[in-house]
């Protein structure tokens, strides 16, 4: 029999605990080779593949696509071929094929006694380690995952007591007197309570939690259809569809005609805890200003026409970009970060230029690295990359990280302004809104102009108000009169 491994979700950003599997590249039984594409995972960032170390044939996919896997945690296992190595001896020091890397390769030791993990997110500062490998126990016969529809578990941690040690039974990580928990459910609660033990946690995929979760119904107060005391989905919803129990001492809401529960989860989880974190750590101040732009129309439709545009969006976001970043390098406080821990004002050196993104995942703001050294065509390039890249759900974590100042485009929804809030760790972000002919008073007479709005939201721990104004009024003078940028 050939050495059986196992590929863990390796963290794929910077510290991310958990990703979720939105689809499996692989079957069991395909053969695969080194850094083919795995699957797809969802972090709270982006969406990324995940590249195979192994070369060799897929026996098992052990979580399901819809998943959320925490990080460290065994998600496929690939038969290598060879021989297998011996078991591990008692102190854990002995051979391979236990589930662990090789040296060298995704998710193995690295030098220093790193952890290698996807290229180009660094190395984590964990110590690679092997374990001894524990026996499975056999699987019941009538825990068949392979026929009638039946899925295969996750693991769970279910051991009733401390001195119970988990092992795996039937694809769950179950105490080795669980069975007898789960067969005696009823007499249970009154043994708990006798030898001061808390209950066994239901067995139950995180989908079916997530259900019951939603239909108010305890878990606990169920028994498992399923192979070794399995909740399924129907066990849910024949307790959600019946009466409620004459125990239950709060009314459970009931889901209204075409109501729809969309769980939180990767991007829009990572968003929603950014924004909460940003607007209740950063005193927030937003300045607006209205600004005639049609000189800025104007030069776009001749920018346009030049050779080295050719191929190349030219938007009137480009000018915005190239106006902020002109007035960020005459004002370069604005480019700052507040740090905490340390109680200082990190000026940066180089402007890492965030854009909001709206894609089907949640918003999104990756950034172009130092976007102050780009000529305006070299920027065309680099904006129309960055948000094709991110409308496709294909941003790399790289590029979502080490931001500095970002611009939010409202326009493109035909919205004319708003108060944005600050993307963590930076101090100022600007919205920009949809350019509308209006009527306005250009050399003593009422004529049609191009106008839009401009919204700066920024931290006034760091930007006070003379700063934040006249940052932003030189980003209009910059859209009103494109000329002045000779000046700066």
């Amino acid at each position: 029999m050939g050495v059986l491994k196992q590929f863990k979700l390796p963290d794929v950003g910077e510290g991310l605990t958990e990703g979720e599997i939105l689809q499996w590249l692989v079957a069991v039984g395909d053969t695969v080779t080194v850094n083919q594409p795995l699957c797809e995972v969802e972090t709270a960032k982006a969406a990324v593949e995940l590249p195979s170390p192994f070369a060799g044939t897929v026996t098992a996919l052990l979580h399901e696509a819809g998943e959320t896997v925490d990080v460290g945690t065994p998600i496929i296992t690939i038969d290598t071929g060879g021989v297998a190595a011996p078991e591990p001896a008692e102190d854990g020091t002995a051979g391979a094929g236990g589930g662990e890397v090789e040296a060298g390769l995704i998710g193995g030791a690295a030098p220093g006694g790193r952890t290698a993990v996807l290229v180009g997110y660094g190395p984590r500062t964990t110590e690679a380690r092997r374990r001894p490998r524990r026996a499975p126990a056999p699987v019941p016969a009538e825990a068949d995952y392979g026929s009638g529809g039946q899925e295969r578990p996750p693991l769970l941690a279910t051991a009733p007591d401390m001195t119970t040690k988990p092992v795996r039974h039937g694809g769950l990580e179950v105490g080795r007197q669980a069975e007898a928990h789960a067969a005696s459910a009823d007499a249970a609660p009154s043994r708990a309570v006798e030898h001061g033990r808390r209950r066994p946690r239901p067995l139950a995929k995180p989908p079916v939690r997530k259900l019951a979760k939603g239909l108010g119904v305890d878990l606990t107060a169920l028994t498992g259809s399923g192979a070794g005391g399995v909740i399924t989905r129907a066990d849910v919803e024949a307790a959600a569809a019946g009466p409620a129990p004459v125990t239950e001492l709060r009314p459970v809401a009931a889901p209204t005609a075409g109501e729809q529960r969309i769980p939180v989860k990767g991007v829009r989880k990572h968003t929603a805890a950014a924004m909460v974190a940003s607007a209740f750590t950063a005193p927030h101040v937003t300045e607006f200003l209205t600004v005639d732009v049609t000189r800025m129309v104007k030069l776009r439709s001749r920018i346009a026409a030049r050779p080295e545009f050719a191929g190349v969006k030219v938007s009137p976001l480009l000018f915005v970009a190239k106006a902020l970043l002109l007035a960020a390098a005459r004002h370069p406080m604005v480019n700052s970060s507040w740090d905490e821990a340390a109680q200082e004002i990190v000026v940066h050196g180089q402007v890492n230029l965030g854009i909001a993104a709206a894609t089907p995942r949640g918003l999104v703001v990756p950034n172009v690295k130092d976007a102050g050294r780009l000529s305006l065509a070299e920027l065309a390039g680099a904006l129309a990359e960055l948000t094709e890249t991110a409308r496709a759900g294909r941003t790399a974590p790289e590029d979502m990280t080490g931001g500095t100042i970002t611009i939010t485009n409202v326009g493109v929804f035909g919205v004319d302004t708003g108060t944005p809030i600050l993307n963590p760790g930076e101090s100022a972000i600007l919205a920009f809104g949809a350019i509308r002919e209006m009527p306005w008073v250009h050399k003593g007479r009422v004529r049609p102009r191009q106008v839009t709005q401009l919204a700066l939201s920024f931290d006034h721990r760091i930007i006070d108000g003379e700063l934040g104004s006249r940052f932003l009024a030189d980003v209009g003078a910059l859209l009103s009169d494109p000329g002045t940028a000779l000046a700066f």
